[in-house]
């Protein structure tokens, strides 16, 4: 008798839900209310339930009943490995250096379309975790020489990595982004004796992402209360 343990995955429905998952369902109601399929306090009583799903399944309910649910997804199509041609300026909006020191960026801080760190025998550090993202591609541009340069995302961005090492480290995390429209970070440069590293930071987010499911409620039942 076999009394080894096996791990046997969640059905779809089980997985916990993701804020892009209630985004999609909050859009499919806002459809069905504009086209009639839901009065007014039928969509408002399902965008308050979706709001609170906890797994996909807990979703689906809210839709089960309406045409979208039953149309083919089409691929989510991840996020390019470089920016489109001309979409980034060849100049830095801003140069973040360390000479036998340290730089730091992090907090409520703008960032630009392209970013240029230098860490020589020092470090920076350029945490976007709370950032304001004014635009959907950022650039990177890391380099390393006897010190490190350390990139922060937020979980809910793509995160691109292409550079290289020469007796140091260069190690950038591939993330996919749930949503098209989010941010894009890119990083790339060398590392010369030195280190070069992206990583998400666990439990941070993109607000305006996350805050715009409940724009989107909010602009409706107004729209509907005004009525």
């Amino acid at each position: 008798m076999d009394l080894q343990k096996q791990t046997v995955p969640a059905a779809a429905t089980e997985l916990r839900a993701s804020d892009a998952d209630r985004d999609r369902i909050a859009d499919i109601l806002r459809d069905a209310l504009a086209e009639g399929r839901l009065t007014a306090d039928e969509h408002a009583e399902r965008v308050e339930g979706a709001l609170a799903a906890k797994t996909v399944g807990e979703l689906d309910v809210f839709i089960r009943d309406l045409p979208a649910a039953h149309e083919r997804r089409a691929p989510h199509a991840p996020a390019p490995s470089r920016p489109a041609p001309g979409a980034i300026p060849a100049d830095p909006d801003e140069n973040v250096v360390a000479v036998f020191s340290s730089a730091v960026r992090r907090g409520r801080w703008r960032a630009g379309r392209r970013i240029h760190a230098y860490a020589i025998f020092g470090s920076v550090e350029l945490d976007l975790s709370e950032a304001l993202f004014a635009y959907q591609h950022i650039v990177i541009r890391a380099f390393s020489v006897c010190g490190s340069v350390e990139v922060r995302v937020p979980e809910n961005v793509s995160l691109r990595g292409t550079g290289g090492g020469v007796l140091g480290n260069f190690e950038v995390d591939h993330l996919d982004a749930e949503d098209p429209e989010a941010p894009v970070v890119h990083v790339d440069g060398w590392a010369v004796l030195g280190n070069v590293e992206g990583r998400p930071k666990r439990g941070k987010f993109v607000a305006d992402i996350l805050d715009r499911v409940q724009r989107k409620v909010d602009k409706s039942l107004r729209k509907h209360l005004d009525h």
